[in-house]
């Protein structure tokens, strides 16, 4: 298209700004918008044991599809888990009580209320727990377990001093 005169010379400009507005517009079109954030109805949550670990947790899954399940685990005074393993690895929260663990080297952990632990998968992993205490401890633990497994399998007791069952 060709103009004369100033006048062509303001229609060129013009053109150009026209021009310039569509692109800008079609390419706007192209941009994803922004995700606009919409409030919550009809939800809740309950926070039901918290508990912060000595360290970093690491966390490991089974391979292949794996079995959450969340249980609450009361032992009493003077009661005990009885030697066991574990197939997949557990995250445990103490809500209450402390809970004393002896392991298969013979090792003792104390976790008491408001802390949180890992327990290792596999047979080289035996262990148990004891609640040495005057009140129960109540435990939140997340199973991470290979699909189809038993929550946990007995295992002969370690030859540690003072941890029979």
């Amino acid at each position: 298209m060709r103009f004369c005169g100033t006048g062509g010379a303001r229609k060129r400009v013009a053109l150009r700004k026209v021009v310039l507005v569509g692109i800008c517009v079609a390419a706007l079109g192209l941009v994803p918008a922004a995700a606009v954030a919409t409030p919550g109805s009809g939800v809740s949550g309950t926070v039901v044991a918290e508990g912060t670990s000595e360290g970093r947790l690491k966390v490991k899954t089974p391979k292949g599809p794996t079995d959450v399940t969340f249980r609450r685990i009361t032992v009493e005074p003077g009661g005990s888990t009885g030697w066991h393993t574990h197939r997949g690895q557990l995250i445990a929260v103490v809500k209450s009580g402390t809970l004393t663990r002896t392991l298969d080297d013979c090792s003792v952990e104390v976790t008491p209320a408001g802390t949180s632990f890992i327990e290792p998968s596999g047979v080289d992993h035996r262990h148990i727990g004891r609640n040495l205490g005057t009140e129960p401890v109540v435990l939140w633990v997340t199973y991470l377990l290979p699909e189809g497994s038993a929550l946990s399998d007995d295992a002969d007791a370690a030859d540690c001093p003072g941890t029979s069952p």
